[in-house]
């Protein structure tokens, strides 16, 4: 099945099932707004869970905070965001559609690659285990065609991005390129232009004494105008960290593929406040703890990958991003980046205030440089959920559409079913459920056959289902039901909790991170 019909009924799937919704859907929808449904909540409740006690439990020198939505506007001054936030947009004159020029430039680099991919499948194929692909993509006339043209693109497109950008270069490689508008396809392009993507409102009672003020477009600027507030209160010594979840906004003219990008987010960051110098050793190391806290979900080393940045922020000496494998193609859930102490010094600078770090150690005063964390909580729900969607063939012949989920990270971890509902097993399934809801969410289902309920955990991700039949009330003994394998086993009541909590905790994830 092609990518792009998987996905689809992803999305599909992600409605049916209660995991996101359209906001505002009764009235026609918001563009790239998007409601999380009662199983979403849980999911992304669990991943913000485990992306916290990661943090905060796992190192003693990593503190949280939550700072608000609203702050004083000279902040984003100095940050650069009122000066510098832009995408670069261009408008195909026939569709009326806007794009942002650096994707469309990106995508046309993609299809190179995935060009060169094809002939080197074709190869593998042809040529079995004999197949060097190291030799075929340094000789093949084809192959070599293509990465030219790529590697072309790929360094006028470089010096395009890193020269402001340059607007007119890049609409130069557009046209070059011979790139048309997916909706018209036509090369019909205007100039580029810059659009800033901070949403403002004013704050005030009279429209005459108001003040203009943002929706944060990012949550790291709140760490770092209180780091000084926690390290004075915490006694932290660098080097240390802050952690933080919370909503940001950004005005995304193309905002696309579901969940991917929308206008309001959430995000996990934390900022690693470390001395100057050893910056770029930090980062190393965090880039490593943070592909170990991924793969540890347990979908495959190969579903990972790091992509460097070549052109770097104004605040970056060192950026990387993590990269996962979505239906359409690798793409960016975390950013790791070496910020430098450009922010503490740019808001020292606007505040008029010190915010130097001193050092007992050395009896000196300096400004922190910073190692910056940070992942889309709404990119890391929409892998998770690629990652786990499958659609099986079963031996007798029927199928099934299962959430893989982590057990860890799942909606619901089990689900109690009377056999019939009659007979005493739905009281006995309600004492069970009594007793392990204070453990974990459970789920008690009594309507349909059996088969169909386990069909419906299937698809919402329930790693385990419990049936209480007519032998329970004689042992006191249920069948256990395994999501991924289907077997089925009789357990004791009483060793259920033990049985069960261990498997689907957090602390059995995080344990496997030290």
């Amino acid at each position: 099945m092609a990518q792009e019909d998987v996905f689809k009924k992803l999305v599909s799937h992600c409605k049916e099932y209660g995991f996101v919704f359209p906001s505002s859907e009764i009235y026609d929808g918001l563009g790239a707004v998007y409601d999380y449904g009662q199983m979403g909540v849980e999911l992304k409740n669990n991943i913000k869970q485990y992306w916290w006690q990661s943090m905060v439990l796992l190192h003693e020198n990593i503190v949280g905070i939550d700072s608000a939505i609203f702050m004083h506007p000279t902040i984003w001054k100095a940050s650069g965001h009122v000066d510098a936030f832009n995408d670069p947009l261009i408008d195909n004159r026939d569709s009326k559609k806007r794009y942002r020029a650096d994707v469309l430039i990106e995508d046309q680099i993609a299809k190179y690659d995935e060009k060169i991919n094809k002939e080197v499948a074709k190869a593998a194929k042809r040529f079995g285990d004999a197949f060097d692909e190291a030799q075929f993509r340094s000789t093949n006339p084809r192959v070599l065609e293509h990465q030219a043209k790529r590697d072309a693109l790929h360094e006028r497109y470089s010096q395009a991005m890193n020269a402001g950008p340059d607007l007119d270069g890049l609409r130069q490689i557009i046209l070059d390129e011979e790139i048309v508008c997916p909706i018209s396809g036509t090369k019909n392009w205007t100039e580029v232009r810059q659009f800033n993507l901070m949403f403002s409102t004013e704050m005030g009672s009279t429209a005459d004494g108001a003040m203009k003020i943002y929706l944060r477009p990012e949550t790291a600027q709140g760490i770092f105008v209180n780091y000084l507030n926690v390290q004075k209160t915490g006694r932290m010594k660098i080097p240390f960290g802050i952690a933080q979840i919370g909503k940001a906004f950004r005005n995304e003219i193309v905002a696309r593929q579901f969940i991917f990008r929308m206008r309001e987010f959430e995000q996990m960051e934390m900022q690693f406040f470390v001395k100057p110098g050893t910056e770029l050793e930090w980062f190393q190391k965090w880039k490593e703890i943070r592909l170990k806290w991924h793969k540890a979900l347990g979908f495959g080393d190969d579903h990972y990958r790091y992509h460097d940045h070549e052109k770097l922020a104004h605040y970056a000496n060192a950026a990387t991003d993590i990269e996962f494998l979505m239906p359409f193609g690798f793409k960016e859930v975390e950013g790791i980046h070496s910020r430098t102490n450009f922010d503490l010094s740019q808001h020292e600078k606007f505040s008029g205030k010190n915010i130097k770090y001193f050092d007992p150690e050395t009896n000196e005063s300096y400004t922190p440089y910073v190692i910056e964390t940070s992942i889309g909580v709404d990119r890391m729900f929409l892998s998770i959920m690629s990652a786990s969607y499958c659609e099986e063939q079963l031996e007798n012949g029927e199928s099934r559409v299962v959430l893989k989920l982590p057990a860890a990270l799942a909606p619901v971890k089990l689900a109690v079913m009377p056999l019939v509902k009659k007979d005493g097993l739905p009281e006995k399934a309600r004492e069970i459920i009594d007793e392990l809801k204070f453990h974990f969410h459970c789920q008690y289902d009594e309507k349909d056959s059996i088969g169909k309920r386990y069909r419906r955990q299937d698809a919402i991700g329930t790693p385990y289902c419990v049936t209480v039949d007519h032998q329970t009330l004689e042992d006191n003994c249920v069948t256990l039901r395994n999501r991924d394998t289907m077997q089925q086993e009789r357990v004791p009541i009483a060793e259920l909790n033990n049985i069960i909590a261990d498997r689907v905790s957090i602390t059995s994830v995080l344990k496997t991170l030290q």
